[in-house]
């Protein structure tokens, strides 16, 4: 019987490597088919959302799109975040979702998406979240961390614009989570093990390249410690609530230190808008 078209694609990929390219040492793991589809997808994933996928996209075609005359003013400044938000749903999700059930037939549950027995599992995550409020305090004192957060600076201004732009925010990170700690993580896992870690943190820590450096360097720890935490999890999804914890406190934080007023004004405003 002739072996399935994705056996003989593969076999011809395998030859033609070794015809062109120097052989493996002969301790290196073999290559497999999931390994190959999730650093292959998630090289070309990476590259499309940093062209399509970021607020300076829209920025640029938003007049060609003529989106805008549709809607007021103040969601005018949104939008691009919106579709921020929702290009990482689509490339950090629902594709690599896509990939994992159409061509790897595997269940997207098991890279990372599963809520089961996770109430249990938040302990390490809360007291994550614990230790790095102070730092967070400290760091926000910083002209560095003020001048970057929030994202969008009319944000400042409390109520629809701060929840809406807070919403996509959120948003973008559900995708961040899924594709660094489910995708690649879970993907790399089963042939590589811990260094499975290692080879995620890599793109992860690059898309925080412009940010103070600090937060850069802390994006290799917090990627690592995720990352090993979702595996014994088998879950992302506490991942997810932290970071969404964390760059929410970090925007409140950034906020409080250079409003004008009570805690208490502050706080009516955030809730209430300006």
């Amino acid at each position: 019987m002739a072996p399935p078209r994705t056996g003989r694609t593969m076999n011809r990929i395998h030859q033609t490597t070794k015809r062109y390219f120097p052989a493996n040492p002969p301790d290196a793991p073999p290559a497999d088919k999931r390994a190959l589809v999730v650093l292959g997808a998630s090289t070309v994933l990476l590259t499309l959302f940093h062209y399509y996928g970021r607020t300076r996209f829209y920025r640029e075609h938003r007049a060609d799109w003529g989106l805008d005359a549709m809607f007021p003013d103040w969601v005018q400044g949104i939008l691009p975040y919106g579709w921020w938000g929702m290009a990482s749903l689509l490339f950090r999700v629902l594709i690599p979702c896509a990939i994992i059930f159409l061509w790897l037939k595997e269940k997207p549950s098991d890279w990372g998406l599963s809520f089961k027995g996770q109430l249990k599992q938040g302990g390490p995550y809360l007291a994550m979240f614990a230790f790095m409020l102070p730092i967070l305090y400290l760091v926000s004192l910083t002209p560095g961390f003020q001048k970057t957060y929030p994202f969008y600076k009319p944000a400042m201004q409390g109520g629809a614009v701060y929840w809406s732009y807070t919403f996509f925010y959120v948003m973008q990170f559900i995708g961040v989570e899924f594709f660094f700690r489910g995708f690649m993580t879970f993907g790399l896992f089963k042939r590589l093990g811990y260094y499975s870690l290692w080879i995620m943190c890599i793109p992860y820590v690059m898309i925080h390249f412009g940010k103070p450096m600090s937060e850069t360097l802390g994006a290799l720890v917090a990627g690592l410690l995720l990352g090993a935490m979702a595996l014994k999890s088998r879950s992302i999804w506490w991942g997810v609530a932290l970071h969404c914890a964390v760059a929410i406190t970090m925007d409140f934080l950034s906020m409080w230190a250079r409003f004008q007023g009570s805690f208490g004004d502050f706080v009516k405003q955030l809730f209430l808008g300006a």
